[in-house]
């Protein structure tokens, strides 16, 4: 005990330092993780407040789940919330490293400097107004789109009662929206590097592109890894304002943009089933743990020096 003490002091400043993240995570991480108790019950809210009602209502078991999957959307949301992830973990992974790389070449560093902040902007942007953009554009009478192709001669398109573009829209705003949060990451990686290794390469005679593909990418590796199994980790967990806000929640194109999240959240405004949505979430979460030990294992086992822990 005294040797703890001892460290304390000894690491003040730097526990001061993770003390709001900390105070954070305990109040919105591990504290509500006392609430998933309400999976299992028939949630019923009285006037003794939220934690007197969860050991009021009736325990029920596994029934919250079987909602989730003993229906005919049960497929549908499942397929789409992995495919979607996978696409975004795999096209995301490429587009940031290639943007970071392609800032981090740029001789003029205040244009490059200009290009981060214009390519981080949209990052801050919430997804309603996002929405509102892309319906600026897709609009059936005065969206952008059907404006260029009528000056083709061709006939506009009912964009939010067509379920087969949909796939690649929403592929194109995430990416629009997360390009530039994702490649700040590799590019402080990739400014850190030293840069002897390349004068070295140079020496050597290797292109540009040998100096990418053998210092930087080798060097990049670790982050990159870490980053994706952080990702895998969140592999169920859909963003709602993308697949709910950017389609302006069109009936007609839910087969191929609802996903758990949204699925759950017209359950419960539709049934106000709180143990349901808890169900939901618990299982999303105990998934993504369960993927990210598994594929921190295989990294382990390929390279230990890159796992995650």
């Amino acid at each position: 005990m005294a040797a703890f003490f001892r460290n304390v002091i000894k690491n003040k400043v730097m526990l001061f330092m993770v003390l709001p993240g900390a105070i954070w995570f305990f109040f919105f991480s591990y504290l509500p993780l006392v609430g998933t108790v309400a999976a299992f019950k028939q949630y019923r809210f009285n006037r003794e407040g939220f934690w007197a009602s969860i050991y009021t209502s009736k325990w029920v078991g596994w029934d919250n789940f079987k909602f989730l999957f003993n229906n005919n959307d049960a497929y549908v949301i499942t397929r789409n919330t992995l495919l979607y992830n996978l696409v975004f973990i795999i096209l995301g992974l490429v587009f940031s490293v290639a943007m970071a790389i392609l800032l981090s070449e740029l001789i003029n560093k205040r244009l490059a400097k200009l290009y981060q902040t214009g390519m981080f902007l949209p990052y801050f942007l919430s997804w309603v107004i996002v929405g509102y953009f892309a319906f600026s554009f897709l609009s059936m009478d005065r969206g952008m789109l059907n404006q260029i192709l009528a000056g083709f001669g061709i006939e506009p398109i009912q964009w939010y009662s067509e379920a087969a573009y949909w796939p690649y829209i929403l592929i194109l705003v995430s990416l629009w929206k997360a390009i530039g949060y994702n490649s700040v990451v590799y590019l402080a990686s990739i400014l850190g590097i030293d840069k002897s290794l390349y004068e070295a390469a140079m020496i050597d005679g290797a292109s540009k592109w040998q100096q990418i593909r053998n210092v930087t990418l080798p060097l990049l590796s670790p982050i990159i890894i870490i980053m994706t199994l952080l990702a895998v980790g969140r592999i169920f967990y859909a963003d709602f304002g993308l697949f709910y806000q950017v389609p302006r929640d069109s009936g007609t194109l839910y087969s191929v943009t609802n996903v758990i999240d949204t699925y759950v959240y017209r359950g419960l405004k539709t049934t106000g089933e709180i143990g349901m949505s808890t169900a939901a979430g618990l299982y999303q979460s105990v998934v993504g743990f369960v993927l990210v030990i598994l594929s921190n294992y295989v990294v382990r086992k390929i390279d230990k020096d890159s796992a995650l822990f």
